[in-house]
């Protein structure tokens, strides 16, 4: 059984194909700069040898369907597909599904209307996803189609963790409220600890490190997420690339009072400027840290804020959950920075996280654990599939409607 994962941008298109058999990748790709005359497709189908072979063009891509023809043809030309109806289903990335999604759900009109209409919560991600979402029910109107929303897994936040201290006409007219995303990732790197700590998932309580260029924490407990740091954008929570992460809303309207900025232009700021980036010229972790290194004071305060901020949410999660059995990281960062994740466990032996050096600076890209034999609390790396848990989900949904 053969399902295909699609996560459109607004001028891309990044896709995978699952043999579900064995959970394998049959081929994937990334198409960039759609609507531009030097559009990219860099694709890789899996050989008979299990090796991938590597195919790229270049050529005007002038929309999103263009693109999935390109990709349609593609595929077909390297045997990765002979035809879309070799798919059992597609599964489609989608960013907020509001308080109306809470789990993988078969896409119809009603669910492309609900999510046209969530676009306020999310106006920078779910135009895109909608987009790929009709353009592949078009270009594949016979294969069953699934969305995983990254809100879905924090909708078992409870009333007082996902309400803002905001008047209650706000919530109830304009639902306003935490949402949290990367929920796809926090649910694998969960499920995955489970298994590794030989223990079932509703009798864990976790905190979960997801350190990308975005970043989020969250605090999973009996198998379900009670709080998270992102809230109703992606915007909140931990220092992140180029994204502020907490901030003093008084901020926005100092700023717009003092510099004549427009509120586009602070929204631009907080998203785009900011984070890392604002605070030494840099988002990418591992030039800061050889910045850092070579004795860049701006580099080595952006380190010690975005390792005090991770600190701040595992103390307060820790709280929160009352008892820790493991600490999860996760993510571009938390996967491979040693550096990040020594810093963030050190001294924090009082909540039983004892990091081992030695192990922690072993390089590797499995799950593994890094905690010293002192530590009571387990303390892992390991690293995300969004991908596979998006195919994950959508062959549950297919076989819970009989599809498969």
């Amino acid at each position: 059984m053969k399902i295909m994962v699609l996560n459109s941008g607004s001028s891309s298109i990044k896709y995978q194909i699952f043999d579900m058999r064995d959970r394998s990748v049959l081929a994937s790709g990334l198409l960039e700069k759609i609507g531009e005359p030097d559009s990219r497709l860099t694709h890789q189908t899996r050989n008979q040898e299990g090796r991938f072979e590597t195919v790229a063009k270049t050529t005007a891509v002038a929309d999103h369907t263009q693109g999935f023809d390109l990709i349609n043809s593609v595929l077909r030309e390297t045997g990765a597909l002979t035809d879309m109806t070799e798919l059992a289903g597609i599964g489609h990335r989608a960013v907020h599904g509001g308080e109306a999604f809470t789990r993988p759900t078969l896409i119809n009109q009603d669910v492309i209307d609900t999510i046209r209409d969530l676009i306020p919560l999310a106006p920078l991600h779910n135009p895109a996803n909608l987009t790929g979402i009709e353009v592949a029910m078009a270009g594949a109107p016979e294969v069953p189609q699934v969305a995983i929303f990254d809100t879905a897994f924090h909708q078992t936040l409870p009333p007082h963790a996902f309400h803002y201290a905001l008047p209650q006409e706000l919530y109830r007219k304009h639902a306003i409220r935490r949402y949290g995303f990367h929920g796809t990732s926090h649910f694998f790197v969960a499920k995955k600890t489970a298994r590794i700590l030989e223990r079932p998932l509703d009798e864990l309580s976790l905190i979960t490190l997801h350190l990308g260029n975005g970043a989020s924490a969250a605090a999973v407990q009996n198998g379900g997420s009670v709080d998270t740091s992102m809230g109703l954008t992606p915007l909140e929570g931990l220092i992140m690339g180029t994204r502020c992460g907490d901030l003093d809303p008084a901020i926005i309207f100092y700023l717009a009072r003092e510099t004549d900025r427009s509120f586009e232009a602070i929204d631009a700021l907080l998203n785009k400027a900011s984070g890392l980036r604002g605070i030494c010229g840099v988002n990418d972790m591992r030039e800061i840290s050889r910045l850092a290194a070579e004795g860049n004071a701006d580099a080595q305060l952006a380190i010690r804020m975005y390792v005090y901020r991770l600190r701040k949410y595992i103390g307060s999660y820790a709280a929160v959950l009352g008892r820790l059995d493991a600490l999860v990281f996760t993510g571009g960062i938390g996967e491979n920075a040693a550096q990040i994740r020594y810093e963030t466990c050190r001294n924090l032996d009082f909540f039983g996280i004892v990091i081992d050096e030695a192990k922690n600076n072993q390089p590797s890209r499995e799950a593994r654990e890094i905690q010293s034999p002192e530590s009571r609390v387990r303390i892992l790396v390991v690293p995300t599939n969004e991908e596979l848990e998006i195919a994950d989900q959508t062959t549950l949904v297919l076989q819970k409607e009989n599809l498969v």
